[in-house]
């Protein structure tokens, strides 16, 4: 089931979710109900706090779909490593008509569990590793905006604010 996606401001978006006690029927369906969403809007990764569920979950295909072998969920994650530097263009689906230039390592390695709950470590360069950290990021309660400094995310933040009012938020 496709569901709908959080917008910057909604309160789930700025808090650190849960850790996932057991993987449960609706923990599976929570995580085929967030691949079916991050395709269809069309995204390469989605954490379960942008659909309003505060759990430690999130999903990612730099693919878009093409190669189901890129498909990776990942339940309670954690990083192992971080290093190098990559500064490259992010947008977000809870922020759409966002973008803007970050910088974040260019290598990452994450563990946690996949969704039949066996443990599993994957190393990320590149898109895969800047996804991986955006997800992690939505898991603690943050946003690419909040990594945005003066006014570039005065502004970002005051346009939101203008669409809000106008209800087209």
């Amino acid at each position: 089931m496709i569901r709908p996606i959080s917008r910057y401001g909604a309160e789930v978006l700025h808090q650190p979710a849960r850790p996932v006690s057991d993987i449960t029927p609706e923990i599976t369906q929570l995580v085929d109900d967030m691949i079916q969403t991050m395709y269809a809007a069309p995204g390469i990764g989605l954490a379960a706090t942008q659909i309003g569920v505060p759990l430690r979950i999130f999903v990612a295909d730099i693919s878009l779909g093409r190669n189901p072998a890129d498909l990776i969920t990942f339940i309670n994650p954690e990083f192992v490593e971080r290093d190098g530097m990559q500064l490259e263009e992010e947008g977000c689906l809870s922020v759409p008509g966002f973008n803007a230039t970050l910088a974040r390592p260019s290598r990452v390695v994450v563990k946690g569990l996949n969704r039949h709950g066996e443990e599993q470590v994957i190393e990320g360069t590149g898109l895969l590793a800047r996804c991986f950290q955006h997800e992690m990021d939505h898991l603690e309660g943050t946003l690419f905006v909040d990594r945005l400094r003066g006014l570039q995310k005065d502004l970002i933040v005051r346009k939101i604010k203008k669409l809000s009012r106008a209800g087209k938020w």
